[in-house]
């Protein structure tokens, strides 16, 4: 904040909000989209908020969803701060001109974490240097866990979803007057966060809201809705209680997170197991999203760009000490693959001929990895007729054993290496240059749909992050995309068994 700037106040048709300025950029957080969605609401679709009077203090990040707390193991490398309240369908805003003739291209950021952890207030998410290169940057809260994605008999699926449709129409009904183009929305998720786009953009209901989309790291995707009622089921169990929404809605809320991270500690994507995800309902969700954006018209002129991490596998292995386990198991572990990925024995094979070098749990890793998340990526990316971009993240962490796995790529992507929750995947000394080539990649990506690479399409051309070839410029390497088709023409050729997608990544 220069001398004599007052705090920025801006009159949205919501009602007025008042931010400040930091490091040159007006910040408003907690700025609520819906109402609180606890009482009567609890386990209910989103319920507008009506406009407020007078001028709202909008400085400090709102109510998180609640959420169970990471493992001891998984807190070693990922944050989750908590914000006591029940206001907790509220967003952020970062904005370098609130002013409603700006017109600035618009990035909506939806934060990862199994749909049961994570939060808009993560440091790593802070949308500052978006703001600082032009683009109005949006972050989010919503629903998640059985809050968000339990499946009950007496009230409407995907609440969690609902709660994101709600913030999206938000977002393009005011964000003009905080300096934003309508026109130029981009919606952009990792993990978890990944998923829900896929589902946005192929919901009817957002149908013309978004321009461009990014999924990082997750594909479009359904849950079974067996395995989703599994989950709620179990949870009942527990409790001792019928498997219903009202039901559900009187538990004590820390006993009912108490009992969602007890019955979902064998959620992993690896291994599979019970867990919360987003289920085809006949309304947001009429049909698998992978297939609507692929074969069934939905997102008719959306610009994509996708992507994932060398070894995404890493970040669910190495907590815990799980991957020398793997390692240890052997065929017992490859056995457990197979089953999986739904393929023979001919593919871990073909996948250990390819890399000979390997342990037990980098081919098993790898195999889940791309049956859950390349393969559908790829595919989606060969379908569509509108321009879509293919990444790689490949720089290896600091830190020992995690490689270049699953989130090492978000303080790279919003240039927020100095914070220590970076740190705590990436280790000290990451480098700058390659920040600065991933963020400027997409902020050309929300600005003009042209991140700075050559488009997807035969050629499979992808922007390889991080490789340390020796040709790379400032560590940063383009590379056609080769050796990953080798295990994917496994699935297509040896295997057969390409799905029409990966299930339960998150």
């Amino acid at each position: 904040m220069t001398a004599g700037q007052t705090d920025p106040v801006v009159r949205s048709p919501y009602g007025a909000v008042r931010g400040r300025y930091e490091r040159g950029v007006a910040v408003f957080r907690g700025i609520p989209y819906a109402a609180p969605p606890f009482g009567p609401r609890r386990f209910r679709p989103p319920v507008p908020l009506p406009p407020w009077d007078g001028v709202r203090d909008a400085v400090a990040f709102g109510p998180t969803p609640p959420k169970p707390p990471y493992s001891e193991a998984f807190a070693h490398y990922l944050s989750d701060p908590v914000v006591p309240g029940d206001d907790c369908l509220n967003l952020n805003i970062w904005t370098p001109q609130p002013d409603p003739g700006a017109r600035l291209p618009v990035l909506i950021w939806l934060h990862g974490g199994a749909l049961t952890r994570g939060s808009s207030a993560v440091p790593v998410y802070d949308g500052h240097a978006f703001a600082r290169d032009g683009v109005v940057c949006v972050s989010l809260n919503y629903r998640l866990g059985v809050e968000g994605y339990g499946l009950f008999p007496d009230t409407p699926p995907n609440p969690g979803l609902r709660d994101q449709i709600a913030a999206l129409t938000w977002v393009h009904e005011a964000i003009e007057a905080f300096g934003g183009d309508p026109g130029r929305i981009t919606l952009c998720g990792q993990s978890a966060g990944a998923i829900s786009v896929g589902a946005l953009i192929a919901a009817p209901q957002t149908q013309g809201l978004v321009r461009r989309a990014v999924l990082q790291s997750g594909p479009p995707e359904a849950s079974e809705r067996a395995k989703v009622r599994r989950m709620v089921r179990r949870m009942a169990s527990r409790l001792k209680i019928p498997a219903t929404a009202e039901a559900f809605a009187a538990v004590d809320r820390e006993l009912l997170l108490h009992t969602q991270a007890e019955v979902g500690k064998l959620s992993s994507p690896v291994v599979g197991g019970p867990a919360f995800g987003i289920v085809i309902d006949g309304d947001t969700v009429p049909r698998d999203p992978l297939e609507a954006l692929t074969g069934g018209g939905a997102a008719p002129g959306v610009e994509l760009m996708t992507g994932w991490t060398r070894d995404e596998y890493r970040l669910w292995l190495v907590p815990g000490g799980l991957l020398d386990r793997v390692d240890r198991l052997g065929a017992v572990a490859f056995a457990g693959a197979m089953a999986r990925c739904h393929c023979g024995s001919e593919v871990p094979r073909g996948y250990r001929a390819l890399h000979p070098e390997a342990g037990t749990a980098d081919i098993v890793g790898q195999l889940v990895t791309d049956h859950l998340l390349r393969i559908p990526l790829h595919h989606l990316a060969d379908a569509r007729t509108e321009p879509s971009y293919v990444y790689e993240f490949a720089w290896p962490s600091n830190l020992p054993d995690l490689s270049s796995c699953h989130a090492l790529e978000l303080g790279f992507v919003f240039d927020t290496g100095e914070v220590p929750e970076s740190r705590k995947l990436a280790g000290e000394g990451a480098p700058q240059e390659l920040a600065d080539a991933m963020h400027t990649a997409w902020v050309r990506f929300a600005t003009d749909g042209d991140p700075g690479w050559e488009r997807w399409d035969a050629a499979h051309p992808v922007r390889v992050f991080g490789d340390r070839a020796p040709d790379a410029e400032h560590g940063v390497a383009y590379t056609a995309y080769g050796p990953r088709d080798r295990e994917l023409a496994l699935w297509a050729t040896a295997a057969a068994m390409l799905t029409p997608a990966g299930r339960m990544f998150r």
